[in-house]
């Protein structure tokens, strides 16, 4: 028997999750069924190692991911059929990986599984829209248009994702620099001015404020660590011989790992995404990228048939901000109760007023996929704009920093040098 874990809609319309045993796929989706669930996510659980038992710890290339989607949109709408058309696509890849993913959805497929349920296997591959979509694709007799919008939209969260990507390059190049030529100055560089100011003025010389904090920082990093007269520490000899700064990047890196790690539990994901809204200009940018892959999703979900309630739950995963996921289920909850979609999102923290007014005329008009397209254009148009001119700002601004820290230093070297033989001068 094997164990699955499952999303699901019960009969009432909740959202249910867990697992259970089965033993194969189709027989777990049985089950879900024969208990009045509509499965909507299905895979196979990891095994006691931790790892996956199929392919969803992969990954493929975003490029990859939309030229399959296209291609396989074309030859649906050409006639062929879909075992055919993933057995080409298989075969043409050639990212291993995407082939071995692409071949194991078509051995599902000529087995008489769904599509998306085969998709759902790899996680790591397709997200839950992109499975959701290709769901209601199916059951609408629309798959090739569905693979159309969705090749498109994958399209455009790549492209604001690769934009992000470029802006981040330069400043984490210059921070990069920075700290690398800091730690060598104060290593190597500093402890050589130190003995040359001991030698020209003593031991008691007169140095100003900012040199002594820069001979202070060099001869603590320096210094054998800080953690070798702790008992447990000193029984091992080789700690206690290291210096401080090994100690300080030590600590760093595993700071940074345990970091990264609360990061991807629940609770440190939403405070970490609370964060970042609330940071000037990022938070901004982290706002009008979650309500462009707000919009145009729930644009597709909608043009796709999907019920409002359902297309809210995919769209609020999709949006990548627990905050605002959080936000869009207390709107789900609301509509749920009867209220209209576009006054919840006239009254959203995190919504523009002009979102819920679109949102308004499309329920008023029966055009909410039309309505909503245009105010994903408008906000990818404004996220370019922002980080286009961010770019613009960073680079003279890490500039600056490292000519400050790099002036600093002079200053700190220089002026006692000056002035120490100018005394031996007089």
């Amino acid at each position: 028997m094997a164990q699955f874990a499952y999303s699901a809609l019960s009969s009432d319309g909740h959202h249910i999750s867990g697992t259970l045993s089965a033993e194969n796929r189709a027989e777990a989706i049985k089950a879900l069924r024969a208990q009045g669930n509509k499965p909507l996510i299905l895979k196979e659980a990891s095994d006691k190692k931790g790892k996956s038992l199929s392919f969803g710890a992969k990954k493929v290339k975003q490029r990859d991911l939309v030229v399959f989607t296209r291609e396989l949109s074309t030859m649906i709408s050409a006639g062929v059929s879909l075992p055919r058309g993933l057995d080409t696509l298989a075969t043409q890849n050639e990212d291993k990986i995407f082939k071995d993913v692409i071949s194991s959805i078509n051995h599902d497929v000529e087995g008489g599984m769904p599509l998306a349920e085969a998709m759902a296997k790899f996680p790591r591959v397709f997200s839950d829209v992109y499975i959701n979509m290709v769901r209601a694709g199916e059951v609408g007799g629309i798959l090739d248009e569905i693979l159309k919008r969705l090749a498109s939209q994958v399209e455009k969260d790549a492209s604001i994702r690769k934009k992000i990507h470029s802006a981040m390059a330069y400043p984490i190049v210059i921070m990069t620099v920075t700290i690398i030529a800091f730690f060598g100055i104060m290593l190597v560089i500093i402890p050589k001015i130190g003995k040359i100011f001991k030698d020209l003025g003593g031991p008691n010389a007169q140095l100003p404020v900012y040199t002594r904090a820069m001979l202070d920082i060099s001869s603590f990093l320096i210094s054998p660590s800080i953690v070798r007269n702790i008992p447990v520490i000193s029984s091992i000899p080789i700690i206690g011989r290291l210096p401080n700064v090994v100690l300080f990047v030590g600590l760093c890196f595993v700071g940074l790992i345990y970091l990264k790690r609360y990061i991807r539990t629940e609770k440190g994901a939403y405070q970490f995404h609370s964060v970042m809204l609330r940071l000037p200009v990022v938070g901004n940018i982290v706002t009008k990228v979650a309500v462009a892959r707000f919009s145009r999703t729930f644009s597709s979900l909608m043009g796709a048939g999907v019920s409002v309630l359902d297309a809210l739950e995919v769209t609020g995963r999709a949006v990548g901000n627990k905050v605002i996921q959080k936000e869009l289920t207390e709107i789900a909850e609301a509509v749920k109760n009867g209220q209209p979609l576009g006054k919840q999102l006239l009254g959203a923290k995190f919504f523009p007023p002009i979102v819920g007014q679109m949102m308004s005329v499309g329920e008023e008009t029966g055009k909410i996929d039309e309505v909503l397209v245009k105010v994903a254009d408008f906000y990818e148009e404004e996220v370019d704009a922002v980080i286009d001119g961010l770019a613009s700002i960073i680079e003279p601004f890490m500039i600056i920093i490292l000519g400050s820290v790099v002036g600093l230093i002079a200053a700190s070297v220089m002026g006692p040098i000056a002035s120490l033989s100018k005394n031996i001068g007089g």
